[in-house]
């Protein structure tokens, strides 16, 4: 009997194994940061303590989408928080007194996505050098629309924002219907697959007739936009904007979207692990801040801590993920 023969259907047993298990990683990881919260304080796991816990979780998913996007034609998002930050202050300040003002500002916003990916694809230029730039580009209209903290909510915006829902917090529901969205626009519709194509094989794509700068202008216009409902939820959570207030979301967008899946090559995005990969974190952020061991109090991790505990979790879950792929490659 050959080594081939040998290695064949227990090795593609095994293989299927550790992709379902690479598969089912980030619903992992949120189980077991709720097991965490559930032993620490068994009072969080509850229809009040989610909706605390959850509260921001809705613009923070959103923003790993939109960072998934880029992730998706194999670049990234250095602007994403400063972008999230402007379109807040346009929501704060120009919508609730001109809102057609304040529409045509955030659909300009979306168009300045597709044109950074134009720029991106005809110039052949690095992403995370135009991207950066733009982060600064961002943060200075922003602080020149919203030079002190203030603004409101649009009333049918904050009122969206904190609709009681029966049973299941509201947070929960509305990353449940991103997740199903963006799954079927991105893993099951044809032009998705088409759009993840290009991040996973360019010349194939086209080869086949389809216009890789279109299909770049799409994934960084979708970026855009999905970045423009995050900002306009995170107003209507918070009912005010800061031209800073969400410059943490670039680094737990990209951390997000990669704990749910996602590769920065190879255009392997995942809609909804990167959703989980938002609740995950959120969960983590709000647990560190809000609960700790009642037995030990003197135990309760300091702020400037968090972000530190949030890279820990990530990198844990990349070792793993590296692990499997290393044994799938053997």
């Amino acid at each position: 009997m050959t080594a081939a023969a040998l290695s064949g259907p227990g090795s593609a047993g095994g293989s299927r194994g550790r992709r379902a298990f690479r598969t089912l990683l980030p619903g992992l990881s949120l189980a077991i940061v709720i097991l965490a919260i559930a032993g620490f304080n068994p009072r969080a796991i509850s229809y009040m303590g989610f909706n605390l816990m959850l509260n921001l979780a809705t613009p923070v998913a959103l923003a790993t989408i939109a960072q998934m996007c880029l992730l998706g034609v194999n670049d990234i998002d250095l602007s994403t928080g400063s972008y999230v930050g402007f379109v807040a202050c346009v929501t704060a300040t120009w919508l609730p007194g001109s809102p057609l003002l304040g529409a045509l500002a955030l659909v300009g916003c979306i168009a300045a996505y597709a044109c950074m990916g134009a720029l991106v694809h005809l110039r052949k230029l690095p992403s995370i050098v135009v991207t950066l730039g733009m982060n600064f580009v961002w943060l200075g209209l922003a602080i020149l629309l919203r030079p002190t903290p203030g603004g409101t909510s649009p009333a049918w915006l904050h009122t969206l924002m904190s609709l009681p829902v029966p049973w299941i917090p509201l947070p929960v529901v509305l990353a449940a219907v991103l997740a199903l969205v963006t799954h079927w626009l991105f893993m099951r519709s044809a032009y998705g697959t088409i759009l993840r194509g290009t991040g996973g094989n360019s010349d194939a794509v086209a080869r086949a007739g389809w216009s890789m700068l279109k299909a770049k202008v799409a994934m960084y216009s979708l970026a855009g936009f999905f970045g423009v409902l995050s900002g306009m939820t995170l107003v209507g959570v918070t009912t005010s904007a800061d031209a800073n207030m969400a410059n943490g979301y670039t680094l737990l967008s990209i951390a997000a979207a990669i704990l749910g899946g996602a590769e920065f090559t190879g255009g392997r995005i995942s809609p909804v692990g990167a959703v989980i990969g938002a609740l995950t974190l959120q969960l983590i952020t709000s647990a560190l801040s809000f609960f700790y061991i009642p037995q030990f109090p003197a135990l309760r991790i300091p702020p400037e801590w968090q972000v530190g505990a949030q890279g820990i979790i990530l990198i844990i879950i990349l070792a793993i993920r590296a692990f499997i792929n290393q044994k799938d490659l053997q």
